[in-house]
C-alpha cells in the first residue's frame, strides 16, 4: 500500500510546487510587461511634447517679427520725461493692447527738457519759498517765454534735445505726442519735418535754425505719420510762424479740456486753425492728460487709422505696382 500511495502523494506534490513556481513567474512576468508598457508610453508622451515644441518653434519662427512704432512724447512746462511717463503709463499699455492684433509694438520714447527750473518759475511762487524747493528738483523746460518781447528763449537747446532724443530711438519717429508746451513743441516738430516747408534763411544769433537740420537728419528726412497734441496752443513770435504757414500737412489731434483754467480755449484753437485737417476731441476736464478709457479711444482709433489703415492701402498700391 505504500508503494501504490507514494506516487500519488509525490505527484500531488509537484503539481503544487509547480502552480506556486507558475504562479511566481507570471508575477514576474506581469510586472515586466508593465514596466515596458510604461517605457513605452513615457517615450511616446515625451516624443510627443517635443513634436509640439517642435511645432510651436515653427510657428514663431514664421511669424513675422513686431512692427515698432516710435511715438515721442513730450513733457509740458515743470515736468521732466519720467514724470510725464508716470502719467500716462495707462495709455501706453492701451496704445500696445491695441495695436497687437496687426503685429505693431509702439514705443513711447520720453525725453526730458534741457533748461531746468527754479522754484521760483514754478506757478503760484509766492517769493518766499527758495531755490532748493523740492518742486524745483525735477522740473523741466523747451523753452522760456520772454515777458518783454514775447519770444523764446532757450528753444533751439530745446528742439536739439528733441532731435537727440529722435537719433537715440534710432531715427524713423513715427509720431509725437505733446502736452502743454510739450503740445507746443510736437506741432513745431511736425511742422519742421514735412519736407516741403522751406526754412527761413536768416540764420543769426537771434534766429538760430540749426536744429531744423538736426531734426531732419536724425529722422532721415521722413515726416511724422501723425501728431498729438493735449492742452497745447499756437507759438505766437513771428519767427516760428512758417512751421505751421501754411498749415500743418501732417494728421494733428487735438485734446481740449473744457474746464482748462491753465491754457485758454481760444489758445488751443488757434493751433487747431494752423493743421489741414486736424481732429479735435472736448473732454470735460481741466489742464492734464485724461488717461480713462472713455477718453483713450479717440487717441487709440487716431493712432490706429494712420499706422494701419492708412498702411495698407498704400502697401497694396505699392503691391500691385510691383507686379506690372
Amino acid at each position: 500500500m505504500m508503494r501504490t500511495a507514494f506516487p500519488c502523494l509525490r505527484a500531488r506534490f509537484l503539481r503544487a510546487n509547480h502552480r506556486r513556481v507558475l504562479g511566481v513567474a507570471g508575477v514576474f512576468t506581469n510586472r515586466r510587461f508593465c514596466a515596458t508598457m510604461a517605457s513605452a508610453g513615457s517615450q511616446e508622451s515625451q516624443t510627443g511634447a517635443d513634436a509640439g515644441a517642435a511645432r510651436k518653434r515653427q510657428a514663431a519662427a514664421a511669424k513675422p517679427a513686431k512692427k515698432e512704432i516710435k511715438i515721442l512724447m513730450l513733457h509740458g512746462f515743470t515736468q521732466s520725461g519720467a514724470l510725464f511717463h508716470a502719467k500716462t503709463r495707462a495709455l501706453e499699455k492701451l496704445l500696445v493692447k491695441t495695436l497687437a492684433p496687426w503685429n505693431l509694438l509702439p514705443t513711447l520714447h520720453y525725453p526730458t527738457g534741457p533748461n531746468r527750473l527754479l522754484a521760483s518759475d514754478m506757478p503760484g511762487f509766492s517769493g518766499d519759498g527758495a531755490d532748493d524747493d523740492p518742486r524745483a528738483q525735477d522740473s523741466w523746460a523747451w523753452f522760456r517765454r520772454d515777458d518783454a518781447s514775447g519770444s523764446y528763449r532757450l528753444l533751439p537747446e530745446g528742439m536739439r534735445a528733441v532731435a537727440a532724443a529722435v537719433r537715440a530711438a534710432g531715427g524713423g519717429v513715427d509720431g509725437v505726442l505733446g502736452f502743454s508746451q510739450g503740445g507746443v513743441v510736437a506741432a513745431m516738430v511736425a511742422g519742421a519735418l514735412e519736407p516741403d516747408r522751406a526754412v527761413p534763411d536768416t540764420d543769426d544769433d537771434k534766429n538760430d535754425w540749426g536744429w531744423v537740420r538736426e531734426l531732419r537728419e536724425a529722422n532721415a528726412g521722413r515726416p511724422l505719420r501723425f501728431a498729438v497734441v493735449y492742452s497745447g496752443f499756437l507759438a505766437t513770435p513771428p519767427e516760428l510762424a512758417w512751421l505751421t504757414e501754411p498749415p500743418l500737412a501732417t494728421p494733428t489731434l487735438h485734446f481740449i479740456g473744457s474746464l482748462d483754467t491753465v491754457v485758454d480755449e481760444s489758445r488751443s484753437r488757434a493751433l487747431v486753425a494752423r493743421c489741414r485737417d486736424p481732429v479735435v476731441v472736448e473732454h470735460p476736464g481741466a489742464h492734464y492728460v485724461p488717461i480713462s478709457k472713455e477718453w483713450a479711444m479717440p487717441l487709440l482709433g487716431f493712432v490706429k487709422k494712420r499706422c494701419v489703415d492708412d498702411e495698407q492701402p498704400a502697401a497694396a498700391v505699392a503691391a500691385a505696382e510691383a507686379n506690372l
